[in-house]
């Protein structure tokens, strides 16, 4: 019961993350335009409309990774193997994105995103799935060697 709140509580946050993160950069996005900002001679439309591409394609991520978890979280059974890499690909990015943010925002980006993190390898680890018992050993075979060559 509680690995499925879990699950459901971390897609509702990644959801607020995948919003959050889209406003973002749709405000960056604005800004670049209006102040007519250039990165090195870069026009500034281009910046300001790779900001919301980048907001946007981000955003789905997150979307599709909270889709996911709320998948996982209400059917109650493990993911599969690309539910599996694309979760853990999340918790790399908020690993990551954690370290990174300490030094720009403050600490408390880096709380916000390992609570994050924290949810996903939770999940990550109470949905694993189990390995099969290793069968009995043949009686003929001696310590360990192939019961037939």
């Amino acid at each position: 019961m509680l690995r499925r709140l879990i699950a459901i509580v971390a897609a509702l946050v990644l959801f607020a993350e995948a919003c959050a993160i889209v406003l973002v950069n749709w405000v960056l996005g604005r800004v670049a335009a209006n102040q007519h900002m250039s990165l090195a001679g870069v026009d500034p439309k281009a910046i300001s409309s790779g900001a919301w591409v980048a907001g946007g394609l981000f955003g789905l991520f997150l979307t599709v990774c909270g889709i996911l978890l709320l998948i996982i979280g209400i059917r109650d059974r493990a993911p599969g193997r690309v539910a599996r890499i694309t979760l853990i690909a999340c918790a790399v990015v908020h690993a990551v994105l954690g370290a990174f943010l300490v030094g720009l925002v403050g600490w408390s980006a880096f709380a916000c995103l390992m609570v994050v993190l924290a949810l996903l390898v939770f999940v990550l680890l109470a949905y694993a799935k189990e390995r099969p018992a290793p069968g009995p050993e043949p009686e003929d075979a001696p310590g360990g060697a192939p019961a037939t060559a």
